[in-house]
């Protein structure tokens, strides 16, 4: 990412999970943070969600799950876009995930997960860190 470029980070809920203030909250904090965001909305297959990643040529993709089936949703992210060519795309993921699974999902390809309280900032700084600087 070129000096002084806005970061896209694609925000999704992949899966049948409907609780989405969590992400429209970390949505709006790396928008405030100078970065553009795209939310994709509710019940997101990762095949949508891996689609509009690569239409969008986004920097990075933020996945939220609350209904458990965070093993089986992020990891088919991952490989949807490795299958595109796209795996340099950064994949971060957040929610009600048991400290056990954390390990495992970093082995598949996710870049970091964020648990219940992770203050927004603490999103915000890693994403500079791992994706590119905002504005």
């Amino acid at each position: 990412m070129a000096e002084g470029e806005r970061p896209r980070i694609l925000v999704a809920k992949p899966g049948l999970d409907g609780h989405d203030r969590g992400i429209k909250v970390v949505a709006r904090a790396l928008r405030d943070a100078g970065m553009e965001v795209i939310y994709t909305g509710l019940h997101q297959t990762p095949e949508q969600i891996a689609s509009a990643a690569i239409q969008e040529d986004v920097d990075a993709v933020g996945l939220s799950c609350l209904s458990g089936a965070h093993m089986t949703l992020f990891p088919k992210v991952v490989e949807l876009l490795e299958e595109e060519g796209a795996g340099d795309i950064v994949i971060f993921g957040g929610g009600i995930i048991p400290s056990s699974d954390i390990a495992k999902l970093k082995e598949s390809g996710i870049a970091e997960i964020f648990t219940p309280g992770a203050p927004t900032k603490t999103i915000i700084d890693w994403v500079r860190n791992n994706v590119g600087q905002a504005v």
